[in-house]
């Protein structure tokens, strides 16, 4: 094996490593997050639990993707610890699909059909189809396939690689001395663990595994430990996820630990002890990719069969290693937050429509706090105002943590859907910010009428009224549209807005009269006029939310021109309801 057999073997794994990695992404994003949801909403039959963690894990070609959403779930509160030991499990039978697709490239045979089967002979087509798929088609669905293809090739090709470089070790002794050393059991799982624990990916290392079978120099008897290492190996990938997570998360990832070191000595003892009495003779032969395919089956269905009915002692097992510690904050807005879990990041379909659920929570705090602040005009209450502040203070925290992760999640792959709702969340978090700091405002001008024992002329006490059952409105239609994205209810709140501004105009000017006839006094004018502006800035940021989800579609945010155009005349139903609004808002 000379320097040119080295690189080849090092350009085949970059290849290798890189189309498992183009594969694994074009299917997640062909699923769309539909996977994510469908384990999201699981039952709390263990059966079903397995077969879908098979499943998916089978469809996104990666049981640490797998497994670490999973620990996301568990520790966001959304999947309970006992439902997320099947899926691990599962999780573990679906990641051997990867082995049996690369075991193809070991199929002979003269015949037509045979050939057929052989990747190398059908990946170039592939790969053509593929490349067109991705460059001249517009369609993002058909790109998502075409990425597909295209890392089902460049895998094959770097397998193929990979093969073609090791063929000459075979005749390298000391290459056959070394894999001898790993025919120790103890050491052949070592090793296993050690190269699954640095690439992440037990696939990626089984397919290493299958490449070198080619050399005829891999003896059963050292391919067998090495493939139980490699199960124990993939679980560093969870374990790390796991890292300041909360509790329960943190024994998700030890369970997933568990099954495999478990199953493994279980499976270890159970091989080697039957050994001893009916000495196996495939153990001396050489091992081939389909054999290693058939061993990483079967240990992990073996595994799974032992140790489901066991379950709930390997959930018994992982609370007694992680303890419980007591946690005080267990309100709803950190429950929300915990769906910002970083995890969900390598998931971007699913992270986009955790953002949205906290985005919609958030919404629904500044609406309670805005409602919530108009009720205290006519009834001043210390609770409900601490209430206000509290929720004021609740909207801030969304508002930073949601921003945070927004950013992050923008770096990512993400389809056209999914990076036009994050912009359009962006945009939206700030101003339902600023409506609950309006809200605030409102409070203290009530807090400072009740605490100077002021009150308001029975007339203007009527206009603040209609004034403000006009800003209840808008705060409705806006809020409702961005929760239910309804752009019929989206397209009602600009011209309300109009309706706002010109409230304001018409309430200062009669203030101004009533001033002139002695009928108010300068101090509540200032309260009024503060009011007002708070009133008449809720509705520019409620305008903001419904414009920007508006044209969400368009993947256009230039608002302001969005407004101009329908204050210009050139949206006759936005004149139409302009009307409606000016009837139905009259001081």
């Amino acid at each position: 094996m000379d320097i040119f057999d080295v690189l080849l073997m090092i350009g085949g794994l970059a290849l290798f490593l890189y189309g498992m990695h183009l594969l694994g992404e074009g299917l997640e994003k062909m699923s769309g997050g539909r996977l994510e949801r469908i384990l999201e909403k699981l039952t709390s039959n263990p059966l079903k639990g397995v077969l879908l963690g098979a499943a998916v894990t089978a469809v996104i070609q990666s049981s640490s993707a797998t497994t670490v959403m999973v620990v996301g779930f568990v520790n966001s509160g959304i999947m309970k610890l006992g439902q997320a030991i099947s899926i691990i499990m599962g999780a573990n039978i679906g990641t051997t699909i990867t082995s049996w697709i690369l075991s193809l490239t070991s199929i002979e045979g003269d015949s037509i059909f045979m050939q057929l089967l052989k990747p190398t002979n059908f990946t170039t087509i592939l790969a053509l189809i593929g490349v067109v798929f991705i460059m001249f088609l517009k369609d993002e669905k058909k790109k998502n396939i075409g990425m597909i293809l295209v890392g089902f090739a460049v895998l094959m090709v770097g397998m193929d690689n990979m093969s073609e470089a090791v063929k000459p070790l075979r005749d390298v002794p000391e290459f056959t001395n070394i894999l001898l050393v790993f025919s120790n059991p103890l050491l052949g799982m070592v090793a296993g663990a050690i190269l699954t624990a640095i690439i992440q990916s037990s696939s990626a290392s089984v397919g290493i595994l299958q490449a070198l079978c080619v050399t005829g120099q891999v003896p059963f008897a050292t391919a067998l430990p090495i493939i139980m290492g490699q199960n124990i190996g993939t679980c560093v990938t969870a374990l790390i996820s796991a890292i300041g997570a909360k509790t329960n998360a943190k024994r998700a990832a030890l369970v997933h630990l568990y099954f495999n070191l478990i199953g493994t000595t279980v499976f270890m003892v159970a091989f080697y002890g039957l050994n001893a009495f009916l000495d196996f003779a495939f153990l001396d032969a050489a091992a081939d990719p389909a054999g290693i395919a058939i061993i990483h089956t079967c240990f992990n269905i073996f595994a799974t069969l032992v140790l489901l009915p066991f379950s709930k002692l390997l959930e018994r097992l992982a609370v007694l290693t992680v303890k419980e510690k007591k946690d005080k904050a267990k309100e709803k807005f950190e429950q929300q937050l915990q769906l910002l879990d970083e995890r969900f990041l390598d998931t971007p379909a699913l992270a986009v429509e955790h953002c949205k659920v906290v985005a919609n929570h958030m919404a629904e705090l500044s609406k309670e706090a805005l409602d919530s602040s108009l009720n205290l005009l006519k009834n001043f209450d210390e609770k409900e105002a601490a209430r206000v502040y509290e929720l004021e203070g609740e909207v801030d925290q969304f508002e930073d943590h949601l921003g945070q992760y927004l950013v992050k999640l923008s770096s990512r792959d993400l389809s056209v859907k999914d990076s036009a709702t994050l912009s359009m969340l962006l945009h939206s978090i700030g101003d339902m910010e600023r409506i609950s700091d309006h809200a605030v405002n409102i409070v203290e001008g009530a807090e400072e009428m009740q605490q100077k024992n002021m009150a308001f002329s029975a007339d203007a006490e009527k206009e603040i009224n209609t004034f403000a059952d006009a800003v209840r409105e808008i705060l409705r239609l806006s809020m409702d549209s961005f929760v239910k994205e309804d752009l019929k209810e989206a397209v009602l709140v600009e011209p309300l807005e109009e309706v706002v501004d010109d409230l304001k105009d018409e309430l200062k000017m009669r203030h101004v009269n009533r001033l002139r006839e002695g009928k108010c006094t300068i101090e509540l004018g200032f309260v009024l006029s503060d009011l007002t502006t708070n009133f008449e800035r809720v509705a520019d940021h409620c305008s903001n939310i419904a414009a920007c989800l508006i044209q969400t579609g368009e993947h256009d945010f230039e608002m302001h021109k969005y407004i101009h155009k329908l204050a210009k005349g050139e949206n006759t139903p936005f004149h139409q309801r302009y009307m409606e609004y000016r009837k139905q808002y009259t001081l």
